[in-house]
């Protein structure tokens, strides 16, 4: 078990540094920097620009080194826990030297919040309709839950919030966007505002997690249907153990196992699809920094957030692996 685990560790080691080069390098594709798009900027709102006036600014930001080394010097930032700096706050009218750090702290601890929550609502709905579907095959319960499946996976998250903004606006006076009343918007954290939290993530939650939720329900009908049709299903049904029983202890615990490994791809998928969503529904995620962050070339900002995105992948694909180890008897720890 210890050496399943280290070797699991080791792998996700490396696999975080590919991921911290892609993050960066990647940012580094688009055309120009942040000191040339806020000069731009400045052009076309007609104002005077300095000549050399982004140079100036893109010596101050570093951005004027090689890449390889701007790259080595944020991985030996992040190593010692220090982010960098935003270059958008910097790129402004007045000057901030603002830590991504400050930008993305409380945001992180709402998406967290958020994807928990969606992780548990996609969960509790899933697995105990998926059942159902399975077990009822063909009936009319199992035509209104695929239909309403396919209609999950087909409707794109942010139509969905629009249309429950829309409802709850017209028909209840009442609104769904962001995540805090207006008394605990820009309070410091309390138990008061954790419930008001609480009270606030059920609509983000549904909208985030219906596709989530009509894709693993799918897969969990079509995987116990193939279960149930095995002999040793047939067997016990024959020996007379109780159809309760039988479908919970055997079939639902193997094709549970699929479901598992989704893990690995299911939190990276809230946070980055949450973007669109978070924008709409006016929610303080890692959504929206994000976004700011691509469009105007902030490369400390967006690289770190796409890093965690990546290290979210990891982290879920060795909590699936382990996971996968204990629950199914057919995985050896010396795979």
């Amino acid at each position: 078990m210890f050496t399943y685990i280290a070797r699991r560790l080791i792998l996700a080691a490396f696999t975080t540094v590919v991921i911290s080069a892609l993050a960066f390098f990647i940012m580094e594709v688009p055309p120009g920097d942040a000191a040339s798009k806020y000069v731009d900027n400045l052009m076309t709102q007609g104002d005077d620009v300095a000549m050399g006036m982004a140079a100036q600014i893109r010596k101050d930001l570093g951005l004027d080194k090689p890449v390889h080394l701007r790259y080595f010097w944020w991985v030996g930032n992040l190593v010692q826990g220090k982010y960098g700096r935003s270059f958008q706050y910097f790129c402004s009218s007045t000057p901030v030297q603002k830590p991504v750090s400050e930008l993305i702290n409380d945001r992180i601890w709402t998406t967290v919040a958020l994807t928990g929550f969606t992780i548990i609502f996609t969960w509790t709905f899933a697995i105990p309709i998926g059942i159902y579907s399975a077990v009822r095959k063909n009936t009319l319960g199992d035509y209104v839950f695929t239909t309403l499946g396919f209609t999950g996976l087909a409707v794109p998250d942010f139509l969905l919030g629009l249309v429950l903004m829309y409802v709850a606006f017209a028909y209840f006076n009442q609104s769904v966007g962001g995540l805090f009343s207006g008394d605990f918007q820009d309070a410091p954290w309390s138990i008061a505002r954790v419930r008001d939290l609480i009270n606030h993530l059920w609509i983000p939650a549904i909208v985030l997690g219906t596709s989530g939720t009509a894709g693993l329900i799918r897969i969990m009908r079509n995987n116990l249907l193939d279960e149930l049709s095995k002999p040793y299903v047939i067997t016990a049904h024959a020996k007379g153990v109780s159809p309760v029983k039988l479908i919970i202890k055997y079939p639902v615990r193997v094709a549970i196992n699929p479901m598992i490994s989704t893990v690995g791809y299911l939190l990276p998928q809230l946070v980055s699809g949450s973007v669109i969503v978070s924008v709409v529904l006016s929610l303080p995620t890692l959504g929206p920094v994000l976004l700011d962050a691509i469009v105007n070339l902030d490369t400390m900002t967006a690289g770190f957030i796409v890093l965690m995105l990546g290290m979210l992948t990891v982290v879920g694909t060795l909590i699936s692996d382990l996971l996968l180890a204990v629950v199914d008897p057919r995985i050896k720890y010396t795979q």
